[in-house]
């Protein structure tokens, strides 16, 4: 009788035993794992980006717009900082529009070289004009907000234009190479039809390129996180926010940035190399001298652009300090359409006569039309 009393008593000892574990073990998964989830994954990756820090923390809230953090934390030149970039983007426009319009009046001016200036200055204006006026509107907005779709329209176009600039930037150097290296066939070479397929294979780049940029970021899920810490949308700041594994995405991002870079870089210096080389060879001192203002203006201008976004783009994902990035960012998207008109007038007789022929009709048109007047 006691061996058959003694046998439930043991089971129900084991199934007490059980629930209690059971209890642990629910206790843990359920309380304990939430809490510990946010600190493992701290602990194994140093910076954790803010949209992993959300998808870790279980938030799944979609992002319907974006609070742009740029130039935000100096909240007492707001003011000054919006005066500075309206008189910057000010004569960005006039500047470019002034040249555009000189290239097309003065029909000595109708040549390929200065018919790729007049695209410079056209394109220049656009990916100026898809982030400057944003930006001085929050300067002086509270609520520095942009909505999802905006983000996504901004940084399409910007993408469109800035590699389509890449590639023109390569066509240019072509035409010196052809101009300086192979006069004779210069004519034949660069001919109107060849201009236009130029800049239209630079805009279809642009195209494409953004077509895949722009896709490969928002096909990432937003959950959470939306302080874009820059001052437009801009690829790297938009994939530290994004809830999912960006590895992907910074691996797309580095490739075609570097393809979009590196291919047109490889032309320009091979174009420039041969220029140097016959630059070199030229016995008269005249002509060095003009093919040498002509390349130098065009080269300085490379440079910056070209530096300015390899810094921005072609280095690991996650690399690129915010404050840096936000600098470096001012100048090619900014600084460097302004600068461009003065830069290649500043350099290029042509640009400095033809101007001063339209300085000379429009102040003193009496004194021009008295040459065409009979005696």
């Amino acid at each position: 009788m006691a061996r058959s009393i003694s046998v439930p008593d043991a089971q129900l000892s084991c199934c007490s035993s059980m629930k209690q574990q059971d209890k642990v073990v629910s206790v843990f998964y359920s309380v304990v794992n939430p809490v510990l989830d946010p600190l493992i994954y701290s602990l194994r990756n140093k910076e954790m980006t803010p949209g992993e820090l959300a998808l870790a923390n279980g938030n799944r809230t979609p992002v319907t717009e974006f609070i742009l953090l740029g130039f935000s934390s100096y909240t007492d030149l707001q003011e000054l900082l919006f005066v500075a970039f309206l008189l910057i983007y000010a004569i960005t426009v006039l500047g470019n529009l002034g040249m555009m319009a000189l290239i097309f009046t003065d029909s000595r001016l109708h040549s390929p070289m200065y018919f790729f200036l007049s695209v410079l200055s056209f394109l220049d204006i656009c990916y100026s004009s898809v982030v400057t006026p944003k930006l001085l509107v929050n300067f002086l907005a509270s609520n520095k907000t942009i909505s999802f779709e905006g983000c996504v329209v901004q940084l399409t176009f910007f993408v469109v234009h800035v590699t389509a600039e890449s590639f023109l930037l390569a066509s240019m150097a072509y035409d010196r190479f052809v101009a300086i290296c192979q006069p004779l066939h210069y004519g034949s070479v660069m001919t109107k039809e060849t201009c236009v397929q130029l800049v239209a294979a630079s805009y279809a780049f642009g195209g494409a390129n953004s077509a895949i940029q722009t896709g490969n970021v928002f096909a990432l899920p937003f959950c959470g996180p939306n302080q874009v810490t820059h001052y437009f949308c801009d690829i790297p700041p938009l994939l530290r926010l994004a809830c999912g594994n960006t590895a992907t995405a910074g691996l797309v991002l580095y490739i075609f940035s570097a393809l979009v870079t590196l291919l047109p870089a490889a032309v320009i210096l091979t174009s420039y190399s041969l220029v140097l080389v016959a630059i070199g060879r030229m016995r008269s001192a005249a002509g060095r001298e003009k093919a040498l203002s002509t390349c130098a203006s065009h080269f300085l201008a490379i440079a910056i652009f070209y530096g300015t976004v390899v810094f921005t783009y072609v280095q690991p994902h996650g690399s690129s300090n915010d404050t840096n990035g936000q600098i470096v960012s001012v100048f090619y998207t900014i600084i460097i359409p302004m600068l461009n008109p003065f830069i290649y007038s500043l350099r290029n007789k042509e640009v400095k006569d033809a101007l001063e022929r339209k300085l000379q009709v429009s102040i003193f048109p009496c004194r021009v039309l008295q040459g065409y007047l009979p005696e």
